[in-house]
């Protein structure tokens, strides 16, 4: 294994002090790369999300690496150490539990740390989940995504995030955990109705599911069989046919409207916001055209 990820990645250089963020498998071991494999035998430490959840991995390879514990909790505090380690002349991998660092998980602080330090970063692309659950989805209305990730626990911010959602006409991509499944299936069916979904479970893995649905049909799928309730998930809310999105337009143009003649703009856009739970930016742009009027020819 080593030897083949050699002779494949082992002709382009790999700087000393510098910082590689490798993507590791989201389930599927074989999904592993040979640039990061021979990455993983260069690099003179692993610092990682969780050292009990990267030591297989680099026993799995036939390495011994130095581990060091970058998370959530101490990732600012932890970018001291790596800059030194840096500084020396050492090579530094990242990794996250699975898949691309700093997609979710920790990576972002550590990287924006190493890179004020003047020190080099390169990426070590592989496996993601949201890139592997919008490639299977047929989303064949959307021309791109936008990334959501994990939706706010509880209270008036996850109402406007589900708000939001509900009104963004472009693809939307979520990640949920298997305890709170079910309640997200409940809120995007009520949110959502006929806008169709992809919920896709365990991706890469041996029990791997892949199933489009109405939004309104996600809670009684669930319900049907308790295995799905299992795994991680990555849903992909499709977006919004054209028809559905120009009606969003126009009921979010009334209230702006509305708004508008009572209140200042900045005023009546923060109360649009509330109440339709669009996103800001774009009803601050809408409301500007608004006003504006209907466009003249010259």
């Amino acid at each position: 294994m080593l030897q083949a990820a050699a002779a494949a990645a082992g002709g382009q250089q790999y700087p000393a002090g510098t910082l590689y963020v490798v993507a590791t498998p989201i389930g599927n071991l074989a999904d592993l790369t040979l640039r990061a494999i021979h990455v993983l035998s260069l690099v003179d430490a692993v610092a990682c999300e969780d050292t009990r959840h990267t030591a297989p991995l680099i026993r799995y390879l036939g390495l011994d690496k130095p581990l060091l514990a970058v998370h959530q909790h101490n990732e600012r505090s932890a970018a001291g150490d790596v800059i030194a380690r840096l500084a020396r002349g050492e090579r530094i991998a990242y990794v996250s539990d699975a898949g691309t660092p700093a997609i979710s998980d920790p990576g972002a602080a550590l990287v924006a740390a190493v890179a004020t330090s003047g020190r080099a970063v390169v990426a070590i692309p592989g496996a993601s989940s949201a890139i592997t659950a919008v490639s299977v989805a047929g989303d064949t209305v959307g021309s791109g995504f936008h990334f959501v990730g994990f939706l706010p626990p509880k209270g008036n911010e996850r109402a406007l995030a589900l708000k939001a959602l509900a009104t963004a006409g472009d693809t939307q991509v979520l990640f949920e955990a298997p305890h709170r499944i079910e309640t997200l299936a409940q809120e995007l069916a009520k949110a959502c109705g006929e806008r169709a979904v992809t919920l896709c479970r365990e991706l890469t893995k041996q029990f791997e599911t892949v199933a489009t649905l109405p939004a309104s049909a996600l809670p009684g799928w669930l319900a049907a069989d308790g295995n799905r309730l299992r795994g991680e998930f990555v849903l992909v809310l499709h977006a919004m046919a054209p028809a559905a999105l120009a009606d969003t337009t126009a009921r979010h143009d009334a209230v702006l409207q509305t708004l508008l003649a009572e209140l200042p703009l900045k005023q009546a856009v923060s109360l649009a916001a509330s109440l339709t739970g669009a996103p800001r930016n774009a009803l601050y742009a809408r409301a500007l055209a608004l006003k504006a009027g209907p466009s003249t020819s010259p």
